[in-house]
């Protein structure tokens, strides 16, 4: 038995529709002493049992749950939510060996992150309680699906929300270099230099998707990190790929990859700040058939919405500036800039740009990335397609000089 976590009453409702997460202010009192990453018992004001999760008294997240059922083992527990996402991955990409594994509280393990990279597998931990059972993680990547490298690419930002370390481990083998596939393309993933845990693969649906219209396109792909999008866009048939970086370590991977893959098509390398790349090619009266947009997240809080709203809109204006007829491919990984909020930016965008856009196509991220609908944490990614046309202004004749010539 573990110790018990009352509830307030009715702070249990969001919690029956499948949300994970309970607050500090939420909790009415604990019976039995527990430390942070300890298992402890949920029950709700009636004192019926609710479930169990991973306290932690020193974050907002006070408690993550991981079952509504009792159970002994957590090495049983963990390894049957597992293979149940590796499973779920295997529906969707038969045979493919490189997938974002498990997808935190979208695959039911709160906190927890695996990406899968052939045999390397990178974990990015948020909870105080898997961080502190980490081991039977490590376990079971051995025994079930013969890990060779085990290592953590953690963002900062939510270790130190959570009270965690900010160092990264090395937990078996070595941060080596790996070559993976997303089906299509070949990209060598260099983990020492890479960002985030060394590849989107929530992009990678969304990447097929722009090969449908790039054919013998001119094709701008800005925040293109190390090419997915603009490597389609060559192999579908691009007149021309203009990929553009601030990162010059991502401008090399671009160029590697795309010899990698012995590509033939025109392509150029610009490493250069987004922002100040799209307001002086405007300038120049540049124009492209595709514009690809693809930044990092520019809200990380509530808190920074407003700036970051700021940022998206003068992207996507600049973007839209390029285009006279041709298409804007955007996309925004901020979770708190909501899908509504999105459109609205590219709304006010298009105004101000003198541009008409229609919605063509609107996704959010790949199929490894599950999400929870009583979970709006879970979702993060907006993904656009957008047809653009040049709002000409129109000349109208004077009728009243008309009668009087």
């Amino acid at each position: 038995m573990f110790p018990k976590l009352f509830l307030r009453r009715h702070e249990d409702r969001r919690l029956k529709d499948g949300h994970q997460w309970i607050f500090s202010n939420e909790i009415d009192g604990i019976n039995g002493t527990v430390e942070n990453g300890d298992l402890i018992d949920v029950y709700d004001s009636a004192e019926n049992f609710f479930g169990t999760g991973f306290y932690n008294k020193n974050s907002l997240i006070a408690v993550r749950l991981l079952s509504h059922s009792r159970f002994d083992d957590l090495y049983t527990l963990f390894r049957e939510k597992i293979l149940n996402a590796y499973k779920l991955r295997q529906t969707f990409y038969p045979g493919l060996e490189s997938c974002r594994l498990v997808f935190s509280e979208s695959d039911f393990l709160p906190g927890l992150i695996i990406d899968k990279y052939n045999n390397t597998f990178v974990l990015q931990v948020y909870s105080f309680g898997m961080q502190k059972n980490i081991e039977l993680i490590i376990r079971i990547l051995k025994e079930d699906f013969s890990a060779e490298n085990i290592f953590t690419k953690h963002e900062i930002y939510f270790r130190k929300l959570e009270g965690l370390p900010e160092e990264d481990e090395v937990y078996l083998g070595e941060m080596k270099k790996e070559v993976i596939t997303d089906g299509s393309i070949k990209y060598t993933v260099d983990f020492n230099k890479g960002q985030k845990t060394g590849f989107y693969f929530d992009q990678r649906d969304n990447r097929f998707f722009i090969e449908k219209i790039v054919k013998g396109k001119n094709v701008l792909d800005a925040f293109c990190n190390s090419g997915g999008f603009g490597l389609h866009a060559v192999k579908a048939g691009a007149a021309s790929v203009l990929f553009v970086d601030a990162s010059e370590t991502e401008i090399e991977n671009a160029k590697k990859n795309f010899k990698t893959n012995r590509l033939k098509g025109e392509a150029e390398y610009l490493v250069e700040d987004v922002f100040d790349c799209l307001y002086r090619m405007v300038g120049e009266q540049k124009k492209f058939d595709v514009v690809l947009l693809d930044p990092p997240a520019f809200a990380k809080s509530k808190k920074t919405v407003a700036i970051a709203r700021k940022g998206y809109e003068k992207l996507n204006k600049r973007a839209l500036q390029l285009i006279e007829d041709g298409f804007l491919i955007t996309s925004s990984c901020s979770h708190h800039i909501f899908r509504d909020e999105f459109f609205q930016i590219i709304i006010d965008a298009s105004r101000k740009s003198k541009r008409k856009v229609q919605l063509v196509y609107f996704n959010g991220a790949s199929l490894d990335h599950p999400e929870l609908p009583a979970m709006p944490e879970t979702t993060y990614l907006k993904f656009a397609v957008f047809k653009v046309t040049h709002e000409k202004e129109e000349i109208i004749a004077d009728d009243s000089k008309v009668e009087e010539a």
